[in-house]
């Protein structure tokens, strides 16, 4: 029996995912367990598992698509089976594929081939997509193999092409990238009309010097970024402040933690965890809740309750803010152990997209990479971001004499329009001595 594969819904706030890689072809066997294919929410990147066995039978969307969430992706049964039925009406960005050809089939010359062209027999069509993609890429498409329906080339086809390294000239490339009429049914363009818009004779053209520049398409979650930071540049009222404080009572802190906390499960809190607490409560105080919000549509704010404290992780995929909700009634040790979870989850690709989201205020520390002082960026609709830099040790007079103690800056980025210089810097100031009297602050 015939089986519908959905797009899943990862997370509530969820709407689509994008395919990054095809796992299985049509016409492979799949085993339960078996992954499917990849994809990726704006956030994190998962694999679809397969839930029965038997043969892939069609794949409606390719690699790059962005599919809406419990959308049918592909279909699993038995070899010959009908799947019309669980074609998405998905337009022609949708290809459906044909049951894979045989090895007999795939060996067989698809038609004549024209090398100056790249077009092939009478009646050979091509896909959108696929059209596309040839003409992006020069690909020949005298050699390809149409797997789609009605013998059409689709864009799996053009990329066997590529990898292949089989590709035409720049002049026969032109023939396809300037825009053929379609005469086929329906407008269809043919691979016909592709060898009418090319030139008689196309000479050879001579390797081209390898480039010491390339371009590739930037990732989904990069996009993402990009458009948050710009957002947030262009539309706030950005304004940074620093302040710096000793340290002296938060190192001394870390490392009895790290001496004697392993009993208790306390060892592996560090400087960032208690730089966290003290933040959850010092934002806690209603003095500072225009800190504690968010900004909507530019004349209306969003208090909080209670403090959904964002960290900043960085990973390979790129900064995620991941939300510890509620960290204002959590412990010191519950802050820590929640921001390890989800550091490892953000890194991993598996954090949940509904815990990126409704945070009240970001901190983010660039501390271990040396940084002395620097602009954070705020996440948008929040009012302010906190930035942690490293420590340094600097000169006080003490008694008449000069000393050296441990110093740490924070830099506080706050939204102008939310609130004015004054109470941005009492709360910094209140921040700072918290911080130096972290263990009074354990203590309330």
């Amino acid at each position: 029996m015939a089986t519908a594969i959905i797009m899943p819904r990862q997370g509530q706030s969820v709407e689509s995912c994008i395919i990054t890689a095809w796992k299985k072809n049509v016409g492979d066997s799949v085993n339960v367990g078996d992954v499917l294919f990849s994809y990726e929410t704006d956030k994190a990147a998962f694999d679809e598992e397969a839930k029965v066995a038997g043969t892939l039978l069609a794949r409606f969307f390719e690699e790059g698509d962005d599919v809406p969430c419990l959308t049918n992706v592909c279909v699993v049964g038995n070899a010959g089976e009908s799947y019309a039925e669980f074609a998405p009406s998905a337009g022609e960005n949708a290809e459906a594929a044909a049951p894979a050809p045989s090895e007999a089939e795939s060996a067989a010359p698809a038609a004549e081939a024209i090398e100056a062209t790249g077009a092939v027999g009478d009646g050979m069509k091509i896909s959108p997509r696929a059209k596309a993609m040839a003409a992006s890429s020069g690909a020949d498409l005298s050699k390809a193999v149409p797997t789609g329906p009605d013998g059409r080339v689709i864009a799996r086809d053009v990329q066997r092409l590529l990898d292949e390294g089989l590709r035409v000239s720049p002049a026969a490339q032109g023939a396809y990238a300037g825009g053929a009429t379609g005469t086929g049914m329906g407008g269809m363009v043919t691979l016909n009309d592709l060898s009418a818009k090319a030139p008689e004779a196309a000479p050879a053209a001579a390797a081209a010097p390898e480039s010491d520049t390339y371009t590739e398409p930037m990732p989904n979650i990069r996009k993402v970024i990009a458009r948050a930071m710009l957002g947030s540049l262009t539309s706030m009222a950005q304004l940074t402040h620093n302040a710096s404080f000793d340290c002296t009572e938060i190192q001394k802190l870390r490392k009895l933690f790290k001496e004697k906390g392993a009993e208790r499960g306390m060892e592996k809190i560090t400087l960032n965890d208690i730089i966290l607490y003290a933040v959850s409560r010092t934002l806690a105080n209603p003095d500072f809740r225009a800190l504690n919000a968010n900004l909507l549509s530019g004349d209306q704010m969003k208090y909080y309750r209670h403090v959904n404290l964002g960290v900043a992780v960085d990973t390979d995929r790129g900064l995620m803010v991941p939300t510890i909700f509620k960290a204002d009634t959590l412990s010191l040790k519950e802050i820590s152990q929640t921001a390890k979870k989800l550091a490892s989850e953000c890194k991993a690709g598996t954090i949940n997209p509904d815990l990126l989201r409704d945070g009240s205020f970001t901190v983010t520390n660039l501390g271990s990479l040396g940084i002395e002082s620097f602009t954070p960026v705020i996440n948008p609709p929040q009012t302010g971001i906190l930035g942690v830099n490293t420590i340094v040790n600097r000169v006080r007079e003490v008694n008449g004499q000069l000393a050296l103690y441990p110093a740490m800056t924070l830099s506080l980025t706050y939204d102008h329009r939310a609130l004015d210089g004054a109470p941005a810097s009492r709360f910094l100031h209140a921040l700072c001595q918290n911080l130096e009297n972290i263990t009074l602050l354990l203590a309330e």
